[in-house]
């Protein structure tokens, strides 16, 4: 929740910021009424364009999968009731993320970081959900992952940092990953496409935009 509130006041003084507000999964066990209630009023800020990251994460279990259910279903509870995107994290969870979100009713999802196989890419494309994929893609051993960013059509796909990890090649040894080696992952993606960056860049910018409901800015 504290960091939801700073990233929420980060958005309130720059024209260009916007916020996405949780609990994260590790931190279910601390999702309580009162908590829940704070993170309600807090999504009702008009800078906040979706609820996330919340979902399940069954390889470290820093919460006990009940825990996490419970919070995740609290979560989708409140993004249903404003209207909002949910940004999915499913770490070794798909199964049961995916039973989770079937029974809720939540519009727009998109599945952040993606590390799931091609043939649950499409399972997410069949329910009209995205996928957002990192620098993890340019890692020599992601070959399944660049089988999904092949799959994914344009206009399902967004990029992401996962800040401060997963820098991209060729940046790898940067300890700090940032917003500004999201080009790196950009170009590579457009690469194997087949797009130029440029035309790339566009696209995935237009599709971020739609599913954030995000206002033109100069």
């Amino acid at each position: 929740m504290q960091d939801s509130s700073k990233a929420v006041e980060l958005a309130e003084r720059f024209k260009n910021m916007f916020a996405a507000v949780a609990i994260h999964p590790h931190e279910a066990r601390t999702a309580d009424d009162k908590t829940l209630g704070e993170l309600k009023q807090l999504a009702k800020n008009k800078k906040v364009v979706a609820i996330g990251e919340t979902g399940l994460d069954f390889h470290y279990n820093f919460s006990t999968q009940e825990q996490q259910r419970d919070c995740f279903e609290r979560h989708l509870e409140i993004a249903a009731e404003l209207k909002l995107p949910v940004i999915i994290h499913s770490r070794e969870a798909f199964d049961d993320t995916l039973k989770i979100l079937e029974s809720n009713d939540v519009k727009k999802v998109v599945f952040h970081c993606f590390s799931g196989s091609v043939e649950q890419a499409k399972v997410v494309l069949e329910k009209s959900w995205y996928i957002s994929l990192t620098g993890v893609v340019t890692f020599r051993n992601a070959e399944k992952t660049r089988e999904v960013a092949k799959l994914v059509p344009i206009e399902r796909l967004m990029i992401e940092t996962d800040s401060p990890y997963m820098s991209p090649e060729p940046m790898r040894k940067q300890k700090v990953n940032e917003p500004a080696l999201l080009v790196h992952t950009a170009r590579f993606i457009a690469d194997l496409k087949g797009m130029e960056l440029v035309k790339f860049a566009e696209q995935v910018t237009a599709t971020t935009k739609q599913f954030f409901t995000l206002p033109d800015l100069v």
